[in-house]
């Protein structure tokens, strides 16, 4: 039987800065980015007994927990914890998966031997984790990712759970579907609405039915439902190449000014294309995201005429998107993202113009990547508005050791 293993770090932003600062240990404390409108990337669980959540503003996690302390998130510290807690689930097994800064899943089939069974495997991985980073984690171990996932966040913090496949009917019967991974609340709202509310529900509804309200997904949800759940463990530099590459940011404050949101535009498509352009990638399709102060947020897409990640191009073609909106109050959010991707396509520079520009964008990635980001930038970026890089310090949950994913921080 196939065995999956689920870490799950506890609180990680937060345990890290009270790792690296004693005088925060044992104390309310809310990680939070450096920019004016930000909110809690993670508390502190003695912040959670407060009713401090992920996704508080300031004042609202300060309302729960008068007592609470702010800490600006340093991503530095977060990404040398992550790497060194990955080098040594790679003790244990080959097969480990990144699945977010904070999270991995390792196959352990076969690498019981030396610990005589999971549960000594499982509190290896936590000791050591404890003595080499200085952090805890919650464990679950399962037959598939699904379940171990689900078993990880079953006894937290410092948590350990093994479901053995003889359990799991008994498990899912009663349990609510949306404690499944990938389930979220619109899913569950559509659900209920179905009169599908546990697991055990799910798992005996007709698969029709399912495939005709919620397309292809259908019968994986019914699955779920069962515990079934075929995705394999991807190991590190192994995983498909991105779909696409995206940035977005919260706007210091909401602007209506068509100039600022252009500058705005253009600070996200550069650092859409320099990500672009280090991992050889180009894409067909630049997409535009807008969020509104009461957070409506939508997308609209631009198909090019060629694949390219060239800044000026993707650029232009956010702007075109820009254009033809209406926009019917300030902005919030704003987000810029390339589609379509493949390695290797696009057309040569036929002309002196397009062979200059490309190597003016060489010579800027090659200093930023010496020097750090926006060391160089377009002369638009240094006036009054957008400002150079992003300084937000909060870094994205797509973040990965390896790859398109891994994004350059401070």
């Amino acid at each position: 039987m196939r065995l999956i293993l689920h870490v799950d770090m506890n609180a990680f932003f937060a345990s890290v800065e009270q790792r690296c600062n004693p005088a925060l240990r044992g104390k309310p404390i809310a990680v939070v980015g450096s920019a004016k409108r930000t909110v809690v990337t993670t508390a502190s669980y003695e912040a959670r007994k407060f009713g401090v959540k992920t996704g508080m503003n300031r004042f609202e996690a300060a309302r729960a927990c008068p007592s609470l302390i702010f800490v600006i998130g340093n991503n530095r510290k977060y990404i040398d914890a992550s790497v060194r807690i990955l080098e040594v689930l790679k003790t244990f097994s080959p097969m480990v998966e990144a699945y977010s800064i904070d999270e991995a899943f390792i196959d352990i089939t076969g690498c019981l031997s030396p610990f005589g069974s999971a549960e000594g495997l499982a509190r290896a991985v936590k000791e050591r984790i404890r003595e080499e980073v200085g952090l805890t984690c919650s464990i679950g171990i399962a037959p598939n990712k699904l379940l171990a996932k689900l078993a990880s966040d079953m006894q937290k913090p410092d948590g350990l759970v093994i479901i053995d496949e003889a359990g799991i009917p008994r498990l899912l019967e009663d349990l609510p579907v949306n404690e499944l991974w990938g389930i979220g609340p619109r899913l569950t709202e559509h659900l209920g609405r179905m009169g599908v509310r546990t697991c055990g529900q799910l798992g005996r509804f007709p698969a029709g039915i399912l495939r005709e309200r919620f397309g292809i997904i259908g019968e994986r949800l019914r699955l779920m439902g069962q515990g079934i759940y075929s995705s394999e463990v991807v190991p590190i530099g192994q995983e498909e190449e991105a779909k696409s590459v995206g940035h977005s940011t919260t706007l210091p404050a909401d602007i209506s000014e068509k100039a600022i949101i252009k500058k705005y535009i253009l600070k996200l498509s550069e650092m859409v294309g320099a990500r672009a352009r280090e991992h050889g990638l180009k894409g067909s399709k630049v997409c535009l995201t807008v969020r509104y102060p009461d957070f409506y947020t939508f997308s609209r897409q631009k198909t090019l005429a060629s694949h390219t990640n060239d800044t000026r191009a993707i650029y232009a073609a956010a702007l075109y998107i820009l254009e033809a909106m209406r926009l019917r109050t300030a902005v919030r959010l704003l987000g810029v993202s390339l589609s379509g991707i493949a390695k290797g396509v696009g057309q040569l520079a036929l002309f002196e113009e397009d062979r200059r520009r490309e190597k003016l964008l060489e010579a800027m990635d090659a200093v930023n990547r010496s020097f750090g980001d926006y060391t160089v930038t377009w002369g638009t970026l240094m006036d009054e508005g957008a400002g150079g890089g992003d300084d937000t310090g909060v870094i994205s949950p797509a973040w990965r050791p390896v790859g398109v994913k891994r994004v350059n921080v401070k």
